[in-house]
């Protein structure tokens, strides 16, 4: 018999996507600037945004932290992948909506943090 969804299988993707997004903020997000030529723009970024020269020095631990919190999303929507939802058919219909949601957040996650991951560690040398 499987267990009923918990909040952490609903929390984990939504955890996920901000971490997965701070990727493309320390990493594509000045790619794109520097392409389109916004290199002002960057400059006032790094300067003005507390912390964000923090998240570019340390982008490798912040691509292990997003990427283990991926991983443990998508072994607890795994786990959770045959739980059973509530019988009221509003209920049931919302429990549907939200696996279908999350599981657009998890991949959409994956997406993310794949695309700051190619800026981050492959761009430069293969773009310059």
């Amino acid at each position: 018999m499987t267990q009923p969804m918990t909040k952490k299988a609903y929390l984990a993707p939504t955890l996920s996507l901000f971490a997965s997004t701070s990727t493309l903020l320390c990493c594509a997000l000045p790619a794109l600037l520097v392409t389109i030529g916004a290199g002002a723009v960057m400059a006032g970024l790094a300067s003005n945004v507390p912390g964000y020269i923090w998240l570019t020095e340390h982008k490798v631990g912040l691509f292990l932290a997003s990427g283990f919190m991926l991983a443990l999303a998508a072994i607890m929507r795994w786990r959770s992948r045959n739980a059973p939802c509530p019988i009221d058919p509003d209920q049931a219909q919302a429990c549907q909506r939200i696996r279908r949601v999350s599981g657009i957040m998890l991949y959409g996650s994956v997406v993310i943090l794949l695309i700051g991951g190619f800026f981050a560690f492959f761009a430069a040398d293969l773009l310059l």
